[in-house]
């Protein structure tokens, strides 16, 4: 988790590089059908140093999914997210976005089209409100008025008074630094969400409300989303499927009352774990 702020701005310096990357299909977009499979992994392993971090996985995500990977810390749930956007690549097998290896994507085209979210927010301590959520449009060469009104477009949408547009990062609290990083990320409106604990670092009743609140944005705009917890609550809560995750593979997928009903030797030790927890995860479904 801690590598993400520096991988994602280690991403952005490529993102300058170039203006005429071609963004991944829309919800709009006739293409847009829920059975369309929009990530697919292959037998895929990724072995580092020796160390086998991912091993024998097959997994699709469909468009307008929420598909949660469940799992312990080290279980290869943010390796399989960086397998998404060529931050890894793998041993051996294939991952496919849009029916595309990544190995074929060109790396910037690939990282513009999805948007990301992380634990640690990540947004630039030097620019305002305004100018983190903005980032990536004034990158793409989008006017000025247009760039103005997609701003405070989404931070109407996720919950920040538009009063806040000129503050920094550090005047913020850690819900409204979050909401911005969901806003930063819808910004130029990418057909993938790419979310890694984002919720993790908030308190529990901030972060229960911004759970609610992305629940309700993922249902008004059908992104394709991949997001990592260890949390089973909040699988079960946000997930269309959850695939459950144990040292680097993938023990088995599930709906959430699939997994609350099955006798999977994994299922069943995590709700073990989770006992206390589980009810409240279930709250909405």
């Amino acid at each position: 988790m801690s590598e993400w702020p520096f991988l994602w701005l280690s991403g952005l310096a490529s993102l300058m590089t170039e203006f005429d990357a071609k963004p991944l299909a829309q919800p709009s977009d006739p293409a847009s059908d829920p059975k369309r499979v929009v990530i697919e992994f292959r037998d895929v392993h990724l072995t580092i140093n020796g160390h086998s971090l991912v091993a024998g996985l097959n997994l699709t995500v469909s468009c307008g999914e929420t598909l949660v990977l469940l799992g312990r810390s080290g279980s290869g749930k943010t390796t399989t997210l960086k397998l998404i956007n060529h931050l890894h690549q793998p041993t051996a097998g294939e991952v496919l976005v849009e029916c595309r290896a990544t190995t074929l994507w060109d790396p910037i085209r690939l990282r513009r089209s999805i948007g990301y979210v992380i634990q640690e927010v990540g947004l630039l301590p030097h620019f305002t409100v305004e100018r983190n959520i903005a980032l990536v449009p004034t990158i793409e060469g989008w006017a000025r008025d247009r760039i103005h009104d997609r701003v405070h477009e989404l931070m109407r949408l996720v919950g920040l008074n538009g009063g806040l547009a000129r503050r920094y990062p550090a005047e913020l609290s850690g819900g409204q630094r979050q909401r911005v990083g969901v806003a930063r990320a819808l910004a130029a409106d990418p057909a993938i969400l790419l979310m890694d604990e984002p919720f993790g670092a908030l308190d529990p009743i901030t972060r229960c409300q911004l759970q609610g609140e992305f629940r309700d944005l993922q249902e008004k705009l059908g992104k394709t989303v991949v997001f990592v917890t260890h949390d089973l609550s909040e699988a079960l809560f946000l997930g269309s499927r959850i695939g459950l995750f144990e040292e680097g593979r993938l023990d088995g997928i599930y709906t959430p009352d699939e997994f609350l009903g099955c006798d999977d030797p994994g299922a069943v030790a995590y709700r073990s774990a989770f006992r206390e927890v589980a009810p409240a995860g279930s709250r909405g479904k």
